[in-house]
């Protein structure tokens, strides 16, 4: 377990009890508690799937295999306009 998730566990006990003491009822802290604990499991999965994904290693891009670049059509043309050429008028 991370230094982070126990950080997170521990002040999901120490917080509903500084609550108590601060005159909070039981059932607010108890709230208070539920939910900080949602909040770490829901973090620490988040966390561990960061983790798995950063040690995958990740594929090398390939080139040339008929990606967009440099595929032509048989009988395209470039577009835009070039110098020279047939001009009406001329």
């Amino acid at each position: 377990m991370s230094d982070v998730v126990r950080w997170a566990a521990f002040s999901c006990v120490l917080v509903p009890v500084v609550l108590v003491g601060y005159g909070t009822s039981l059932a607010g802290a108890a709230g208070a508690a539920l939910g900080l604990a949602a909040v770490t499991g829901v973090c620490r999965v988040l966390l561990r799937r960061s983790e798995r994904g950063a040690a995958r290693p990740r594929p090398e891009p390939t080139r040339g295999h008929g990606g967009e670049r440099g595929r032509t059509v048989p009988g395209a043309r470039g577009g835009g306009r070039r110098g020279g050429g047939c001009a009406p008028g001329d």
